[in-house]
């Protein structure tokens, strides 16, 4: 999508580039994920609708998708292949380059909400796996348990796993992501997944590292990821396109540029989106699909896939 007007906020999310084409969606599942995409925008939009920060909106959104059974975030995330939830979450704003992120997370409700008090606390930007799960209990998070953040899809997506009937490339990743400019210029980027389905205990994606699947700065813009995440991580594909805007790439196009170079240089596929500092807002995909989804002050984009 490309999106050349500038806008005094604006805010795209994505709901994770897949392996599913469209017509091979039913049409009460199409509708679904179109209705999730459309609440999770609005929770943003309402935030900045009243000169809300893009730190709150962005986490409004991502929270939102957590508790959405639809996205593998927090509820309805994949299984590990020693049948665990392992979570991923970043955020980050982007005047004063503040970031918070967490991975290997036991469950707990919303990565993103521990990943933002990771951010304001400000000693540390990422914490891991148990250190992550301790941080989060004395921050005043209470841990959940497997089978409340499980959905009998991603249940029986494992047990198929192992069984050896389905390929874990063949389920959609789900990764959620948003990226926001708000009224006051100020930009921001938060990103939270389950991770592959079936992925070894301690694998940590793209999603909660800076730069990689999750980036925020003023001067460039603020990017999102999805897809491939050991791809996403080797060319570090946030900061690549957040760079391109750096040196005057519209949103749309420094996308594309992103997403190409990723393909050619390490044959991953995934997706992005952004916004730049003056509220243009553009997406990429190399992948059969990528639900998304895009606001800004007094209009909305078509909500959906690409």
């Amino acid at each position: 999508m490309a999106q050349t007007a500038t806008h005094k906020w604006a805010v795209v999310l994505h709901g994770g580039a897949g392996v599913i084409e469209r017509k091979d969606l039913d049409a009460k599942t199409e509708a679904a994920y179109r209705a999730d995409l459309q609440a999770a925008l609005k929770a943003a939009a309402d935030v900045l609708d009243k000169n809300g920060s893009a730190l709150d909106a962005v986490e409004a959104a991502i929270r939102y998708m957590e508790d959405d059974p639809l996205f593998n975030a927090g509820r309805g995330a994949v299984f590990s292949a020693a049948g665990k939830n392992e979570l991923d979450a970043a955020i980050m704003e982007g005047s004063s380059l503040r970031a918070g992120a967490v991975c290997a997370l036991p469950p707990f409700r919303n990565p993103i909400d521990i990943a933002r008090a990771v951010l304001d606390e400000g000693r540390h930007v990422l914490f891991a796996g148990m250190g992550a799960a301790a941080f989060a209990r004395r921050a005043g998070f209470e841990p959940s348990t497997l089978e409340a953040m499980t959905t009998d899809r991603m249940r029986q997506k494992w047990e198929d796993l192992r069984r050896g009937t389905i390929d874990p490339g063949s389920v959609p990743t789900g990764t959620v992501g948003a990226v926001v400019r708000d009224a006051n210029g100020t930009l921001a980027a938060a990103t939270s997944t389950g991770g592959i389905l079936g992925k070894r205990s301690g694998r940590v994606g793209d999603s909660p590292l800076i730069g990689a699947g999750t980036l925020a700065d003023d001067e460039g813009g603020a990017a999102s990821a999805t897809g491939q995440g050991e791809g996403i991580l080797r060319v570090c594909l946030a900061k690549a396109a957040v760079d391109e805007m750096r040196r005057g790439l519209d949103p749309a196009s420094a996308a594309r540029r992103a997403i190409e170079h990723m393909s050619e240089r390490v044959g991953a596929t995934g997706g992005l989106i952004l916004v730049d500092p003056m509220g243009r807002v553009g997406l990429a995909r190399s992948t059969p699909s990528m639900a998304w989804a895009a606001a800004w002050q007094g209009g909305t984009g078509p909500i959906g896939d690409t």
